[in-house]
């Protein structure tokens, strides 16, 4: 798989599954126009947090972006538990670099399972994600939208309905389609 390949599959990812299901009801607005940079990060565990800081950096030169979206080429955060080493060490990085209430971290992976629910429950789907992405997020622009929803927890709710809904099945072949795209 190449870095073009992973791009590909990530951003039909964000639209059929994050957008096309209202995951994340502010995606919309920052996917058309296009402000959401896509980029990949490859090495051990130093450098893909290397590459979080770099992207750190540039959102701080770049206000025309409004988002990051930096996939993971690593084995090591291709196993779960593996991922959230590194998510862990990206989460007190933030803290450290000064870039905490700057920028948020979300996570997503091929495997997420939420803490204390079943592994086979849809609602990870939430998180589900054809590559490991570490997302990047401007903490002013959370506010500003927030300020103009309502209550975020009707997200959550939302989100848990749609999923309990549609089932596990319907997710799993969204996410072997955006993977099956990657090879085209």
């Amino acid at each position: 798989m190449n870095a073009l390949q992973q791009i590909a599959a990530t951003r039909q990812w964000v639209d059929d599954v994050v957008i096309a299901h209202n995951f994340c009801p502010f995606a919309r607005f920052v996917r058309h126009p296009e402000k959401i940079r896509y980029c990949v990060a490859t090495g051990d565990a130093g450098e893909l947090l290397e590459s979080l800081f770099q992207e750190c950096q540039l959102l701080d030169d770049d206000s025309d972006i409004a988002t990051t979206l930096l996939i993971l080429d690593n084995d090591d955060v291709e196993n779960f538990d593996g991922f959230l080493d590194v998510l862990s060490m990206a989460e007190r990085l933030i803290d450290d670099w000064g870039y905490r209430g700057v920028y948020q971290l979300a996570s997503f992976h091929p495997d997420y399972v939420f803490e204390g629910e079943s592994p086979y429950s849809p609602t990870h789907f939430t998180n589900r994600s054809p590559y490991p992405v570490l997302h990047l997020l401007r903490e002013d622009d959370i506010e500003r939208v927030l300020a103009d929803f309502g209550d975020p927890e009707t997200i959550y709710r939302d989100n848990f309905h749609t999923t309990i809904e549609k089932g596990e099945a319907h997710f799993q072949s969204l996410l072997a389609a955006c993977k099956h795209a990657r090879n085209k």
